[in-house]
């Protein structure tokens, strides 16, 4: 289903479904001439966001192979060295190490099976100094269900589990849910200084999502569907 995740350019960075803007948050900077990380780079849209903002170098990360291929061909006007790896991204071990200035993941971090370790090769690559920002679906909005006029819970937050999904996209996934204070812990015990923790939703007036959706202004005014945090490696 690698082919169904392309849905054109990034002309700004956008943090999770109803979530603010890079244009807005400002948390990556100015990335003209720096070496960019992607873990779970998928289509090569955040890629190529970078490329055409002047950044120096691009190394793009990804477990699916078709990925991979779609992420070439969108970067493959610019004339900076682009890389990718692809691997799972609890084994990126191969990652050059103290070689970037900024690591992101835009909604793949929450996939891992294996949260430290993963964290533990992003921190590896990082220069000292460089920053690490990531946003994946709010554990809390993951646990909600719109059913009767209301929202419920259908599995405990405090429960840290994975559960099947039979039917998204009509391809078979497993999610993992983990805390927020999960991710926090996680990467503190990693050696990451956390500089930010984004709660934040933009729902456009004009919405008019079901809100049996996943994704629904209804739910999104409830709680955040998704999470940003912004750390450094001291």
């Amino acid at each position: 289903m690698a082919d169904q995740f392309f849905q054109g350019s990034f002309h700004d960075l956008q943090y999770g479904v109803y979530g603010p803007k890079e244009s807005e948050l400002n948390l990556l900077g100015d990335v003209r001439g720096k070496a960019i990380l992607e873990v779970g780079c998928g289509s090569g849209q955040t890629l190529e966001y970078f490329a055409m903002r002047g950044a120096g170098e691009l190394l793009g990360v990804d477990l699916s192979s078709k990925q991979i291929e779609t992420a070439r061909k969108v970067v493959s006007r610019f004339d900076i060295p682009i890389h990718f790896i692809e691997a799972p991204m609890e084994e990126m071990d191969m990652l050059p190490e103290s070689s970037f200035d900024i690591a992101v993941s835009m909604f793949a971090l929450g996939w891992t099976v294996n949260l430290e370790k993963t964290l533990s090769h992003i921190f590896k690559a990082l220069k000292s100094e460089g920053i690490f920002v990531f946003t994946w679906e709010h554990p809390i909005y993951s646990l909600l269900d719109y059913a009767d006029g209301k929202l419920q819970f259908r599995l405990p937050y405090e429960t840290e589990q994975f559960e099947y999904h039979e039917s998204w996209r009509a391809v078979p996934i497993v999610m993992h849910y983990r805390k927020l204070s999960t991710y926090i812990n996680a990467l503190i015990k990693t050696g990451f200084v956390i500089d930010q923790l984004i709660e934040e939703t933009r729902i456009p007036e004009n919405d008019t999502s079901k809100p049996e959706k996943w994704y629904s202004a209804a739910k999104a005014r409830m709680l955040p569907p998704s999470f940003t945090i912004k750390c450094h490696k001291p």
